[in-house]
């Protein structure tokens, strides 16, 4: 009992030093961004303009590869 206690105690003391997570969220908070960016592109709006460009490449992509594998 007295050694999980002991490994408990190590690995909560770790937590203060592990910067790993600290990586792990600003890589949260960037993708949440980047879904931010291509959610007000593709909204109906100001972005009217770019979600139409973008869609018809979208589209002209598809229309492509659908050819190619004969679909």
């Amino acid at each position: 009992m007295f050694t999980h206690r002991l490994k408990i105690i190590a690995a909560f003391k770790g937590l203060g030093t592990d910067k790993g997570g600290v990586v792990s969220f600003e890589y949260v908070v960037l993708a949440a961004c980047i879904i931010a960016v291509v959610g007000s592109v593709f909204n109906n709006g100001a972005g009217g303009v770019i979600k139409n460009t973008l869609t018809t490449a979208l589209n002209t992509i598809v229309s492509a590869l659908n050819a190619a594998v004969g679909g």
